[in-house]
């Protein structure tokens, strides 16, 4: 991914919050004739050592896990993103757009067995908490069953490229007046980037 030196963040902390918070990525595959993606929950794990897995699952009936192999594979987080207006700026201008983006490269293996009932298991936890449901309070044969139509992955993490585009590069009267006018629309994505702009500029 192309960043520019200002907007390349490298704070791990804050990378590693970002991966779990927007954790609907696009996984990347090329499948021998062209580029293949899917949009998956997924699960970003720190081992020791610092060492990251990504995982996941998709539907079996998805050809793209048959495409996994030794190719390296990319998954695509987005954050919040927005159009920028010239008119905001106290100067003659161009408009712009301003995003939070996370590439992450690795090598895909399939999970199977416990190990994925295991994956499973997690992100059931994590998306029903306190509400009483879970893997392990259904049938057993069930699970078995549906886990059977499941094709689940790990991705070994071998690089990170992170790119806040955030109106760094403006001084302090054009950044708040950006902000300022991004707060009075009112959608989440003007909002979640105006957010993301005051905590840069401290």
């Amino acid at each position: 991914m192309y960043i520019p030196k200002l907007y390349r963040e490298e704070d791990r902390a804050e990378i590693m919050g970002f991966l779990q918070k927007n954790n609907f990525p696009a996984l990347v595959t090329h499948d021998g004739r062209r580029p293949v993606a899917t949009h998956l929950p997924v699960e970003v794990l720190e081992e020791a050592g610092g060492a990251l897995t990504v995982l996941g699952h998709m539907s079996r009936a998805n050809p793209q896990w048959k495409s996994f192999g030794d190719q390296e594979v990319l998954l695509i987080f987005q954050g919040a993103h927005t159009y920028i207006s010239p008119r905001w700026y106290n100067h003659v201008n161009v408009p712009t757009w301003n995003y939070m983006m996370v590439h992450v490269y690795g090598k895909a293996r399939l999970v199977e067995g416990a190990e994925l009932h295991d994956l499973l298991s997690r992100l059931v936890r994590r998306h029903e908490d306190g509400t009483g449901y879970s893997l392990e309070g259904l049938p057993a044969d069930f699970v078995q069953k549906e886990m059977k139509g499941v094709a689940g992955f790990a991705v070994q993490v071998t690089e990170i490229e992170a790119g806040y585009k955030l109106s760094q590069n403006r001084d302090d009267q054009d950044h708040a007046a950006i902000i300022r006018e991004l707060e009075k629309r009112g959608d989440d994505g003007s909002a979640g980037v105006a957010k993301a702009m005051r905590g840069k500029r401290k």
